[in-house]
């Protein structure tokens, strides 16, 4: 719909925006709450990017919703400056910039303790603006006589000092942030930030700087709190010091919650429940201190029963007022791992494995990756001992060993995943030990999951896009205004990466509502979407059923051709018909390397690990 009429939700917006001022006043909402309601709108957008898109919960907004407010106040009481316009610019640049700051320190964690550092330093800009800085800021009182904001047009100056023009300049800043907002969550930007908040470590194993896109969204949110700081001090005519408070920032999630996270629109509806009862309960009903009582019981109700906010009731009560049912193509399990479903998934990937830019490996020879002396311990627990190992272009090499040999650890020392404790990492002939899995992603070696690591939340299509884009545009763009449908190569990435694990019809499906064998075959997606020169495979077929191994061999047979891989897997049979060499693990050390037939028969290796059931694989 968004690719059809980019600019439909822009105009719905216009519309409303138009029609607001004459409908609300007849639902109860006075004028002064309809433009309150504007501002802290649009700093909810800014914090919707930051948690609703990004999964960054943060605190702190108080300390930039402050810090634009004074900057801008300051500007227009304190100095020569007439051009409101300008100062709210400037304040918002100024919370930009402490913004940055404070995302240096406070990315460097996540979760909860991000959210914490968040809150200490919004709680220290607090304790600045009251003291240290109190002459500046006014301390307790504030800055007083913000003028009103106006617009210098040079031959006649355009006040809004009235309810009524006000909103008209409110409602047009609010605008210009959503229309820029939906531009960014429509980007390759946007998509990568999704990606970060349903799961941040593969999106950094699939070649992305997250960092680096946390710390840009984190300025984002500060510029649009800076600006809506600037705008609640020329409406009230002076800049409150409660905007610092740690009060504002929950007010903030709170709104966003009520409203509905990751949608834009949310924090404005939000803000509009959250004001309107406040006045309800203040004025209307005269509870006196106990409104922030009822208003609590209000939120809590609230978010346990719509758990997606007011925006995602609205969606449901509109599908079901149309009597919408979401169809999926039907996926039926009992033809998979058939013949003719073999041979029609090995005829798809074949005719589409040349789809993909990938690096060759056919044009190369000698070995693509190279370890020496690898060695991993945890304190006094040696996971593996001095490792050589090495893989050629073109070959398929398989990794075996019971449980505890130290496979999972050797495959996450290979792709960067950890450090390894002594050794060295050659892959083609660039030294990668130490370096970041980010790194080595965009080099060419690229992993897929025992347990699957997908984007859950996402489609089949945007999963394969997020890989793509970390091929097609390094590990870090500020792209924020540019389409997906825009970037070259994109598409055609894609919809390789997904008739190469027969997922082309799945293209537009949730993730959650994919079937096991399916999710099995987009992970493996997600790594071919990075067009590897190495692929390493950490079991690809397991939980699966019997029919599900035979098709997805078959899979990983056509994926082969003209490609490096090590594969993983303790399914013997399966994995010695897709290898030519297999390397046995034992107790974190080679214990042997051969041929699938050497490995069958090799003493050793039926002393030591098969254990007794070599006559069953003879």
């Amino acid at each position: 719909m968004i690719r059809q009429r980019p600019y439909l939700i822009e105009l719905f917006v216009v519309i409303g925006l138009c029609l607001a001022p004459f409908v609300l006043p007849y639902l109860g909402f006075t004028p002064s709450t309809i433009n309150r309601i504007l501002i802290w709108g649009l700093l909810g957008i800014g914090f919707d990017l930051l948690f609703g898109y990004t999964g960054l919960l943060s605190f702190g907004q108080a300390a930039f919703f402050g810090t634009g407010g004074m900057f801008a106040a300051y500007m227009l009481t304190e100095t020569p400056m007439e051009n409101t316009i300008l100062a709210l610019f400037l304040g918002a640049a100024a919370a930009g910039v402490v913004g940055y700051l404070v995302g240096l320190i406070a990315l460097r964690r996540t979760g909860i303790y991000f959210a914490m550092i968040t809150v200490a330093i919004a709680e220290v800009f607090f304790f600045v603006e009251f003291n240290p800085l109190s002459e500046y800021t006014g301390g307790e009182n504030g800055l007083p006589g913000v003028p009103t904001p106006n617009l210098s047009l040079g031959f006649t100056t355009i006040e809004f000092d009235s309810n009524w023009t006000m909103y008209i300049f409110f409602a047009f800043w609010y605008f210009v942030g959503l229309a820029i907002a939906l531009r960014i969550v429509r980007s390759p930007f946007g998509l990568l930030l999704r990606a970060i908040r349903d799961n941040p470590l593969r999106a950094e194993a699939l070649g992305h700087n997250i960092h680096g896109y946390k710390l840009s969204v984190f300025v984002i949110a500060a510029i649009y709190t800076g600006f809506a700081g600037g705008l609640l001090g020329m409406f009230q005519g002076f800049m409150p010091p409660d905007a610092f408070m740690f009060a504002t920032s929950g007010e903030i999630v709170m709104q966003t919650a009520i409203g509905g996270a990751g949608t834009l629109f949310g924090p404005l509806l939000g803000a509009g429940a959250w004001l309107f009862m406040s006045d309800f309960f203040q004025t209307t009903l005269n509870l006196g201190a106990s409104w922030k009582l009822v208003l609590g019981i209000v939120f809590v109700l609230l978010v346990c029963f719509l758990r997606r906010g007011l925006v995602g009731a609205f969606v449901d009560l509109y599908h079901l007022a149309a009597g919408e049912k979401r169809k999926h193509e039907p996926v039926d399990e009992t033809t998979a791992g058939t013949g003719a479903e073999v041979e029609n998934m090995a005829a798809i990937a074949n005719r589409s494995a040349e789809m993909l830019a990938r690096k060759p490996s056919s044009e190369n020879v000698g070995a693509i990756l190279k370890a020496t002396g690898l060695t991993k311990s945890y304190g006094g627990v040696v996971a593996n001992s001095d490792i050589d190992f090495s893989v050629d272009y073109g070959e398929m090499r398989g990794i075996i060993g019971p449980n505890g040999a130290g496979k999972s650890t050797f495959f996450k020392m290979l792709t960067c995943e950890v450090s390894p404790t002594s050794g060295k990492i050659v892959f083609e002939g660039r030294d990668i030990t130490g370096l970041s899995v980010t790194d080595v992603c965009q080099f060419g070696l690229t992993k897929s999951y025992q347990i699957n690591q997908l984007f859950e939340r996402l489609t089949v299509r945007e999963n394969l896009s997020i890989a793509a884009l970390g091929l097609l545009r390094g590990k870090f763009k500020l792209d924020l205004y540019r389409s997906l449908s825009g970037v070259p190569g994109l598409d055609h990435q894609v919809e390789g990466a997904a008739a190469l694990v027969n997922l082309t019809r799945r293209l537009d499906t949730p993730v959650s509502e994919l079937a096991y064998g399916e999710k099995r075959r987009l992970e493996i997606g997600l790594a071919l979407a990075t067009s590897p020169s190495l692929l390493l495979l950490d079991e690809p077929l397991a939980g699966m059923s019997p029919q599900e191994r035979v098709t997805t061999v078959a899979l990983l047979k056509s994926i082969a051709i003209g490609r490096t891989m090590i594969i993983i897997d303790h399914d013997m049979d399966a994995l010695f018909e897709l290898v030519g060499k297999v390397t046995v693990l034992q107790e974190g050390r080679v214990l042997v390397e051969g041929t699938p037939e050497e490995i069958k028969n090799n003493p050793k290796v039926q002393e030591a690990y098969l254990g007794g059931v070599d006559e069953e694989m003879a």
